[in-house]
């Protein structure tokens, strides 16, 4: 894997008194990972596909308060821009309306929510959701796995948990780490009672009533793209960012020729990683460059 950290717009790291030179694995990197940019934006069609928290927007203790850093947000509007040849989509745990809220991306944007159960479009006059409906049974494990969730967060400063249409989430991320672990047993007991799927992130349980994965929402991404464009999928050329373990899937659904990009520590399947959003608003604004000198070259 190429790991590349070019720094963030506007904060250049300060040159220290007798600094040595770049370390050349460190360049070279960076130029693979610039060379794959090109290649991708000389494609079409292109899907560029993003995480939101901890990519687009800086990992906060207070998820409402979450913002896109302004950088990426120039980049979205600009790739936005591209439509027809380059779509762009958001990619989230979040439920699909606080993600349209708090990322408040342009029209043509496709989101994608709660890891892959909710869908809809950005339009002009709003955002455009497809219904999430359940049937008898999982309304009744929904409701089921939100209280035992709701049981296991009582009395455990800073565990507090998340309702989505078909989910639960229990977040510890302000819990210190005696309540942190009995949450987390408890919320265990209760997905384990219920015969359900945990999957974990950072400082999050999830728990979902329907089978979903960020892998498999992008799939359908790619294969809604190729039939609009009369193509097949793997003609449809990707990027994919994420920085949660979530986003692996993702980062396996996709081939040679697509560019898949961890930010952030850990191991992961992506061929290219970053060290922070600053990082990867600078990687963001450096793709959109390339689109427009891609279609500037096609007139």
């Amino acid at each position: 894997m190429h790991e590349a950290a070019p720094e963030p717009a506007g904060q250049a790291a300060p040159e220290p008194a007798g600094q040595a030179a770049p370390d050349p694995a460190l360049q070279d990197a960076l130029v693979a990972l610039q060379d794959a940019l090109v290649a991708l934006a000389a494609r079409r069609p292109v899907l560029v596909a993003l995480d939101f928290d901890g990519t687009l927007a800086p990992l906060v203790d207070d998820p409402t308060t979450s913002r896109m850093l302004p950088g990426s947000r120039a980049a979205l509007d600009r790739l936005a821009q591209a439509f027809p040849g380059v779509r762009t989509a958001l990619v989230s745990g979040r439920d699909l309306t606080q993600l349209a809220e708090l990322a408040d991306p342009p029209p043509g944007t496709l989101l994608v929510g709660s890891h892959g159960a909710e869908t809809g479009e950005v339009a002009p006059d709003g955002v455009r959701a497809v219904p999430v409906e359940l049937d008898d049974e999982r309304r009744r494990r929904h409701t089921d796995l939100v209280s035992g969730f709701q049981a296991a967060a009582q009395g455990r400063h800073g565990v507090w948990v998340e309702t989505k249409p078909t989910a639960a989430v229990l977040h510890t991320r302000l819990a210190g780490e005696e309540d942190t672990h009995a949450a987390q047993g408890a919320a265990q007991d209760v997905v384990e009672r219920l015969g359900l799927r945990a999957m974990h992130g950072k400082d999050v349980i999830e728990v979902a009533v329907v089978e979903t994965s960020k892998g498999a929402a992008l799939e359908r991404l790619r294969e809604r793209l190729a039939q609009d464009d009369d193509v097949a999928p793997d003609r449809v050329a990707v990027l994919y960012a994420g920085d949660d373990t979530t986003d692996e899937r993702a980062f396996e659904v996709l081939g040679e020729a697509d560019v898949t990009v961890k930010v952030g520590q850990g191991a992961t399947a992506a061929r290219y990683r970053v060290a922070t959003p600053w990082a990867f608003e600078v990687l963001l604004g450096r793709l959109a460059d390339a689109v427009d000198a891609a279609a500037a070259a096609q007139e």
